[in-house]
């Protein structure tokens, strides 16, 4: 699982600077950057406070950071489609922080 990058992508979809969502997220931007390298493992508090200030649901986080292999219980196509749909939901204008 890679909630990192996971976290990364949501932040850039969102069209979100490390700064912003680190404001919003109650954390320091080097905190932040650490999290989305893969330096550090958040914990579930933190994960939550992300995915709020990000407007995902914490699910689909967890479900972006997915790796091969960890989703072996899906059908790949569906996977494919989910993982397409979550980013095409987070493309989208996130509602006003």
């Amino acid at each position: 699982m890679n909630l990192g990058k996971a976290i990364q992508t949501s932040r850039q979809r969102r069209r979100l600077s490390q700064e912003a969502l680190a404001k919003l997220a109650g954390c320091s931007v080097s905190y932040l950057s650490m999290l989305e390298n893969s330096k550090r493992d958040p914990t579930i508090s933190t994960v939550e406070k992300i995915a709020a200030a990000l407007k995902v649901p914490v699910e689909i986080l967890f479900f972006l950071a997915a790796e091969k292999g960890e989703l072996a219980g899906i059908n790949k196509e569906l996977a494919g489609q989910l993982a397409l749909t979550a980013l095409e939901l987070l493309d989208e204008k996130a509602p006003e922080q």
